[in-house]
């Protein structure tokens, strides 16, 4: 008969063998904040108004109702997105009204551009999570309609930069007619330094991706793979989470009359305990 050790016998033996009794497993480092799975339909043309209390959990769109005007932010009409602070030939303004939907458990983000003129881009702020040091960031998304010259730059960005100068994680980024890339920037470099990470995969296909930033480390995963680690001046201020999305700083700008189309399925996120 096989003879069953107790806790107190079995670390009483590992002592006289010159062994360490294990220990109990650590306890989780991540609590769950806030969880969306965009399940309240919100028509376009609602995410108006958005110029209030801006970059604060304050902050809302007076078009938007109900749990949705409490839960989410959009920048602004006629904010200036990257390429047109930039001076880039074409650039985009911010213009949440025509670019952001809510429909069948999904938020659609269609950025546009017409017959000439800029790109209509938008960015969404979970307003929970403006403000959060260290925390686990996940998203389910895909791009249903991709076309040359838009682009996300889903990212973390310092609350106030002059706390953290050139604090900022992004994943996913990139041009949605390439590869999906992430980069963790180090903190309070000179020349912007970054550890750059291609996942290699495409932005038309269903992914899930997790940004996961503790104190001294950044871990980048994509459906459960890890595509990057980094441990170089990792940021250690307080951020907040922008979904952007906005025109593409690399190869050929949009064409007129041209339009794409991601779809986010869910996003939760974790603060660090």
């Amino acid at each position: 008969m096989r003879r069953i050790l107790t806790t107190a016998a079995l670390a009483a033996g590992l002592l006289l063998a010159g062994l360490t009794a294990p220990t109990a497993e650590a306890a989780p480092t991540w609590h769950l904040r806030y969880a969306d799975g965009f399940n309240t339909a919100v028509a376009k043309g609602r995410f108006t108004d958005c110029d209030h209390n801006h970059d604060t959990k304050a902050a809302y769109c007076g078009g938007l109702s109900g749990s949705v005007r409490a839960a989410w932010w959009a920048y602004p009409k006629g904010w200036p997105d990257t390429a047109t602070q930039w001076h880039y030939p074409v650039g985009g303004y911010y213009d949440p009204a025509t670019t952001l939907w809510i429909s069948g458990g999904q938020l659609h983000i269609r950025m546009w551009r017409g017959a000439s003129g800029p790109v209509h881009s938008a960015v969404v702020v979970p307003k929970a999570l403006m403000g959060q040091r260290y925390g686990r960031y996940e998203e389910r998304w895909r791009v249903s309609k991709a076309e040359v010259g838009y682009k996300s730059a889903h990212l973390l960005w310092p609350v106030a930069d002059a706390d953290c100068r050139n604090c900022e994680i992004d994943f996913p980024e990139g041009n949605w007619a390439g590869s999906v890339n992430g980069y963790a920037h180090h903190r309070n470099s000179i020349g912007g330094d970054q550890d750059a990470y291609d996942a290699r995969v495409r932005w038309s296909d269903w992914h899930t991706t997790v940004i996961s930033w503790e104190p001294g480390s950044v871990t980048l995963t994509i459906d459960g793979r890890t595509v990057g680690h980094s441990i170089t001046a990792v940021p250690d201020k307080a951020m907040s989470w922008d979904i952007q999305n906005e025109t593409a700083l690399e190869g050929a700008s949009p064409k007129p009359n041209t339009s794409a189309q991601m779809d986010i399925e869910y996003v939760k996120a974790w603060s660090w305990s």
